[in-house]
């Protein structure tokens, strides 16, 4: 017993690694993407495609994946979703031109939206629900939770002291451990039942319309390509359309993609709303702060990199005490509670100044905004898992997945808007036809006052449609 106990967690640091490979990849590009402009000749409006090939076929594709990975087996899925990633890490990392990289990135984004639900389904089956579990995922969301932050630094470092290409190879040896080990410590798994073979029209239309929606939103911080243009309204509308075929199809077939029984748990659907709205809000956390910090600050990739220690430190603590109070208390005041954190440390940045100071500026609002993050992401992750069916443990992962990731680019999409905006009210451009660091501040403030209002809005779904639910004697769950 001790011994399959023991496996167990170190099944949990492997999957917890994987996902931790995966969120950095988010966040890791970002300082580098000066370089990796100069070496490979993007234009200005193409190098956003750096980040935004990633993000599109992620976010696509992770109903899918889930869905594979309850009907094929979590374990094979997992693995073949890891080789895929750390293929096309190497093929980023050997890129020749643009055209290269940006393929590249695609697939490896494909490889993530097949690695991170079969490793949180594989995680939802592998613990019992209630405190273990909750152990288990405030792991997994401290993990996540500083993703973004360590992927800042480790992406300043390697630029710095060797080149960006090592930022993509850095994933391979990572992916080659994770698999090997895999073997031995990974239990397959699958759903029970699969009555109705595999939803084909379900993929293909969940798949086109989440791409759609994601490429429609991301779009709107390209040049040229404003919420107004015909292209932008065009592809949202598609969106709308091809996403309500989806869930025609779905209310229809035997075997969904996407079971809509999930939404009628209470705990599920709110927490698939809360964690949309978290995906949109903490996008300021640390795109902005990174521009902050790089355009107006004009530090340098690593020391933008170390002054987030703190904020992925504070992080790592706050979530690892956020799943012993969710056991006592519950997901929803835990959650409730990071929302209001979140939002007071994006207030906080609102007040963020020109020759500003870490210690005044940014240190308090990490503090503050990274207790709000780790109280979020586990309860979120909890709440989005409970009451759900092993058979649907990876669709229901996928859609917390989804639910995070368009939240993302929707929150690109919208901030990024906000804060041009913002600074375009400020006045004319700088004597080098840039904007002045004067008016950079004034769009940041704009943006987090945003970020902080969608943050306002997770607080109120968080106390009005999430069910609050505690583990009780003998691992169970009720409603509180």
């Amino acid at each position: 017993m001790s011994e399959t106990r023991d496996r167990r967690w170190l099944a949990l640091i492997l999957l917890a690694a994987t996902q931790f490979m995966i969120v950095i990849d988010v966040s890791i590009v970002n300082v580098a993407l000066n370089p990796i402009k100069d070496a490979l000749k993007f234009s200005e409006g193409n190098l956003t495609w750096v980040l935004n090939a990633y993000t599109l076929t992620f976010g696509g594709l992770l109903l899918f994946g889930g869905r594979l990975a309850d009907l094929l087996g979590r374990k094979r899925v997992f693995q073949i979703g890891v080789v895929v990633f750390a293929l096309a890490s190497l093929a980023c990392g050997l890129a020749q031109n643009s055209t290269m990289l940006i393929a590249a990135r695609a697939v490896q984004g494909m490889g993530a939206a097949i690695v991170s639900p079969a490793a949180l389904s594989i995680l939802s089956v592998t613990f019992t629900e209630g405190a273990e579990r909750n152990k288990a995922l405030g792991v997994w969301g401290a993990v996540a939770g500083m993703g973004g932050a360590v992927g800042v630094l480790a992406g300043g470092f390697l630029t710095d002291a060797l080149s960006w290409r090592w930022i993509f190879f850095v994933n391979v040896p990572i992916a080659v451990g994770v698999i090997l080990f895999s073997f031995g410590l990974l239990t397959e798994s699958r759903a029970e039942k699969n009555d109705g073979g595999f939803d084909v029209a379900g993929a293909i239309a969940g798949t086109a319309g989440l791409a759609l929606l994601i490429y429609g939103f991301v779009q709107t911080a390209l040049p040229g390509h404003g919420w107004k243009t015909g292209q932008t309204i065009g592809v949202l509308a598609a969106a709308v359309l091809v996403l309500g075929l989806f869930i025609a199809i779905e209310s229809k077939t035997r075997a969904p993609l996407m079971p809509l029984r999930l939404f009628k748990i209470k705990s599920v659907a709110g927490a698939n709303i809360v964690g949309f709205l978290l995906g949109c809000s903490i996008f300021a956390m640390f795109y902005f702060i990174s521009r902050y910090m790089g355009e107006v600050q004009h530090l340098s990739p690593t020391e933008i990199g170390v002054r987030y220690l703190l904020f992925a430190g504070v992080i790592v603590v706050a979530a690892g005490g956020s799943q012993a109070l969710v056991t006592k208390l519950g997901a929803k005041p835990i959650m409730a509670t990071g929302m209001f954190l979140l939002m007071l440390g994006l207030i906080w940045f609102t007040q963020i100044r020109v020759n500003g100071s870490y210690a005044r500026d940014l240190v308090p609002g990490f503090i503050i905004g990274g207790i709000g993050l780790g109280f979020s992401f586990v309860p979120v992750s909890i709440a989005a898992l409970d009451g759900v069916q092993a058979n649907d443990a990876g669709v229901a992962s996928g859609v917390i997945n989804s639910s995070q990731q368009i939240g993302s680019a929707v929150g690109l999409g919208v901030l990024a808007s906000v804060v041009a905006q913002g600074v375009t009210q400020y006045g004319p451009l700088g004597a080098d036809g840039r904007p002045t660091a004067a008016a950079l501040v004034q769009g940041y403030h704009w943006g987090f006052w945003v970020a902080a209002g969608l943050c306002l809005l997770g607080l109120i779904a968080a106390l009005t449609t999430v069910a609050n639910t505690k583990p009780v004697a003998g691992g169970t769950h009720g409603a509180m």
